[in-house]
C-alpha cells in the first residue's frame, strides 16, 4: 500500500486512480491551481474528465488531505501540506507562492487582540513581495 493510499483509507475515502493522481500531483507540484491540476493529471490519465478533478480536489480538501488556499486578488490554489499552521509569502509581480513556516509557537501562533468568543483554531498569515526571480528582471531594467 502507498502512502497515499494509506492516507484515503484512514480519513474513509475510496482508493481511485484519479484520487491518488492528484495527490501524486500535489506532492510534486505545492501551490498549484486547479487548471494546472487538471492538466496535469490529464497528461497521465487523460480518460479523467475536468469534473472529476474538481471533484476529487473538494473531497480531498473537505477531509483535510489538501489545504485550499486564495491569496487576495489570486485564484485558489491547492497543496497537500496540512496539520500545521504554516503561512504563505506570495509575490506581487509573477505569483509564485512559498511555504513560510510559522514564526511563533504553535497552532496558532498569533493570539487575536479580541476574539469575539471564537474559538481560534487556525491563524493565517500571507506575506507578499517580490520573488528574487522578479526582484533580478526589475533591477536590470
Amino acid at each position: 500500500m502507498t502512502g497515499f493510499e494509506a492516507q484515503l483509507r484512514a480519513v474513509s475515502l475510496r482508493v481511485t486512480k484519479p484520487r491518488l493522481a492528484v495527490l501524486a500531483v500535489l506532492g510534486e507540484h505545492p501551490h498549484v491551481d486547479t487548471e494546472t491540476v487538471i492538466a496535469l493529471v490529464r497528461a497521465e490519465h487523460p480518460a479523467v474528465s475536468h469534473q472529476t478533478v474538481y471533484d476529487v480536489l473538494r473531497a480531498l480538501t473537505e477531509a483535510g488531505l489538501v489545504r485550499r488556499i486564495q491569496p487576495a486578488g489570486a485564484v485558489a490554489r491547492y497543496e497537500s501540506r496540512v496539520g500545521d499552521n504554516h503561512h504563505h509569502v506570495v509575490c506581487r509581480s509573477c505569483g509564485a507562492i512559498a511555504d513560510v513556516d510559522c514564526a511563533v509557537g504553535e497552532a496558532p501562533c498569533l493570539t487575536a487582540s479580541d476574539d469575539h468568543g471564537f474559538v481560534v483554531d487556525e491563524a493565517e498569515v500571507v506575506y507578499w513581495g517580490v520573488c528574487p526571480g522578479c526582484a533580478t528582471e526589475h533591477s536590470s531594467q
